[in-house]
């Protein structure tokens, strides 16, 4: 893991738990837009590994990445609309998105197999950082129950991305 990409998780960790420490929890509209992000950047990721690598096993995990967040980012639109819910930009939102864009800048550096180790790593601790705070803070925040359960649904498929992310690191070394 980069020391950047370590640095902003840190930082991810440290959002969601300054709402535990200050006995502040993130609003459902809050939660929904960490969520919603966090898929829209995993897309950009797979989508640049999709142009970059040329290795069929991360190709093959990079195309699941894009169905599966696209899968599950269009579920929850469609439940913000049906709530009548505008997601909320936050500090846990913008510091995914300012990591996954400072890694996507040192991703494009990269090529061949030096890229696709980089991707697949930078994918174990991007769910990693992500499953934890689903775990730890934003499941057992959302009072509404359909976000909740769509929460616990992303879980379980991101806690499968970040195995199936370690086997693909696994390969490759």
């Amino acid at each position: 893991m980069s020391i950047r990409f370590a640095t902003v998780a840190a930082l991810c960790f440290a959002s969601t738990t300054l709402f535990a420490q200050t006995g502040a929890k993130p609003t459902d509209p809050q939660i929904a837009h960490i969520a919603y992000t966090a898929g829209e950047l995993d897309i950009a990721a797979a989508k640049q590994a999709l142009e970059k690598s040329k290795n069929a096993e991360v190709r093959s995990f990079a195309e699941d990445m894009v169905r599966d967040h696209t899968a599950v980012n269009k579920q929850a639109l469609d439940l913000v609309k049906k709530l009548h819910v505008t997601p909320e930009d936050n500090d846990t939102s913008r510091a995914l998105t300012t990591a996954a864009t400072a890694k996507r800048g040192e991703l494009a550096k990269l090529s061949g197999a030096a890229f696709d180790t980089a991707y697949v790593e930078n994918e174990v601790a991007f769910h990693k950082t992500v499953d934890n705070a689903l775990e730890t803070t934003l499941i057992p925040s959302a009072s509404n129950a359909e976000l909740k359960s769509l929460l616990q649904t992303g879980l379980k498929i991101f806690q499968g991305h970040e195995q199936h992310a370690e086997h693909v690191a696994a390969s490759l070394k």
